[in-house]
C-alpha cells in the first residue's frame, strides 16, 4: 500500500518523466504500423504500375526485339524461330533510294506536313475561341457545349459520319460546294487522289481544336482581370492585349498544348484509318498506317517493326529538343 502511495505521488511530482518514460516505450511496438504506412503508397500504385508494364513497356520491348529478326508470315506460328537479320530491317527502312525506304520517306514528308497544319490550326481555332468566351455573355454556356461536342464524340462514330459526308455522289460536302455555293465545276473526289489530304486535315482540326479550346479556355481563369482593366485604362485596344497579356500568361499552357496535339497528330492512326481504310491513299499516307500496311498487309513484322522503332526515336529526339528549348525560355522568367 505505501509503494502504491508513493509511486502515484511521484507521478503527480514528475508528470513529464512519466510521458517521456511512455513515449520512450511506445516507438517499439509502433514501427510495423510506420512500415506499413509508408508502403501504402507503393502499395497502392503496384497495380497501375503492373499493367503499364504489361500493357506498353511489355509490348514495345517485344517491338524492339522483332525488328532485329527476319520475322515474315513464315514464321508468325513461332515468331522466336525467325532468323536474326541484325541492322538489316534498318537498313532497308532508311535506304531511300529503294522502294521501301522511298515510299517511307514519302509517309514521313506526308505526316510532317499533316502534323504542322493540324496543330497549327487546332491552337489557332482553339484559342481563338477561348479567348472569344472569356468575358460573360448570354449563351456563352450553351456554346462552350457545342463547341466540346466533337471532342466528346466517339472517333469512329464521328469519323464515319464524315465518310458519308465526302461521298462523291450523295456526300453533304459536295452538295454544299457545288450544288447551293457552285464552288467547284463538278463533284469533288475527297477520299481518294489529292484531295485525300484535305478531307484528313479536316476531320482531325474538327476532332481536335475543341481539346485546345478546353485547356486554353482553363488557363485563361488564371489571369487576373485587373491585368486588362489596367492595360484598357492605359489605351491598350484588343489586340494589344493578347499580345502583351493573353499570349505572354498563357506560354507554359501553350508549351504542354503544343507537344500533347504533336504527339497525338503524329501518331493518329484511328482517323485515317477509319477514313480511308487499310489502303490509304499516296496523299494522305500518315506514317502509322504505312506501318500498319508494311506490319500486316505485306506481312512483314520485322520491317514494319524497324520503322516503328525509328518512329519512337523520332519522337523522343523532337520532345527532347522540344523540352529543352522551352525549359531555356522559361528560365530568364522564373529568375
Amino acid at each position: 500500500m505505501t509503494t502504491t502511495a508513493s509511486a502515484e505521488a511521484a507521478v503527480r511530482e514528475n508528470p513529464s518523466g512519466a510521458s517521456g518514460a511512455s513515449g520512450a516505450a511506445k516507438p517499439g511496438p509502433r514501427r510495423p504500423g510506420r512500415i506499413r504506412r509508408i508502403g501504402l503508397p507503393y502499395l497502392l500504385l503496384l497495380p497501375a504500375l503492373l499493367l503499364e508494364l504489361l500493357v506498353h513497356l511489355v509490348p514495345m520491348v517485344i517491338g524492339i526485339v522483332m525488328s532485329f529478326k527476319e520475322l515474315t508470315q513464315f514464321y508468325i506460328r513461332d515468331w522466336g524461330a525467325a532468323p536474326w537479320s541484325g541492322l538489316d530491317n534498318y537498313k532497308v527502312s532508311v535506304d531511300f533510294d529503294a522502294p521501301v525506304g522511298e515510299a517511307l520517306l514519302h509517309s514521313f514528308l506526308v505526316t510532317v506536313a499533316f502534323t504542322l497544319l493540324s496543330v497549327g490550326l487546332c491552337w489557332l481555332l482553339g484559342t481563338a475561341a477561348a479567348v472569344y468566351l472569356q468575358d460573360p455573355f448570354r449563351g456563352r454556356g450553351l456554346l462552350r457545349a457545342l463547341f466540346l461536342v466533337p471532342y466528346a464524340l466517339p472517333v469512329y462514330a464521328a469519323v464515319i459520319t464524315w465518310v458519308f459526308m465526302f461521298q462523291h455522289d450523295n456526300g453533304l460536302v459536295n452538295h454544299v460546294l457545288h450544288d447551293q455555293l457552285h464552288l467547284t465545276d463538278k463533284p469533288s473526289f475527297w477520299l481518294i487522289g489529292d484531295n485525300s489530304f484535305w478531307a484528313l486535315l479536316t476531320v482531325s482540326v474538327w476532332k481536335g481544336w475543341p481539346f485546345a479550346f478546353l485547356i486554353v479556355m482553363a488557363g485563361l481563369q488564371n489571369i487576373p482581370g485587373e491585368l486588362y482593366e489596367a492595360a484598357a485604362l492605359d489605351g491598350a485596344g484588343i489586340w494589344q492585349q493578347i499580345r502583351r497579356i493573353t499570349l505572354p500568361s498563357l506560354r507554359p499552357v501553350n508549351q504542354v498544348l503544343v507537344l500533347v496535339l504533336f504527339l497525338w497528330t503524329f501518331n493518329d492512326f484511328n482517323t485515317p484509318f477509319v477514313l480511308f481504310g487499310k489502303s490509304a491513299p499516296e496523299a494522305a499516307d500518315l506514317i502509322s498506317v504505312h506501318i500498319y500496311q508494311a506490319s500486316f498487309v505485306t506481312w512483314n513484322f520485322g520491317t514494319g517493326s524497324a520503322m516503328s522503332v525509328l518512329l519512337l526515336l523520332f519522337l523522343l529526339v523532337v520532345t527532347g529538343v522540344y523540352l529543352l528549348l522551352t525549359s531555356r525560355g522559361r528560365k530568364p522568367a522564373d529568375v
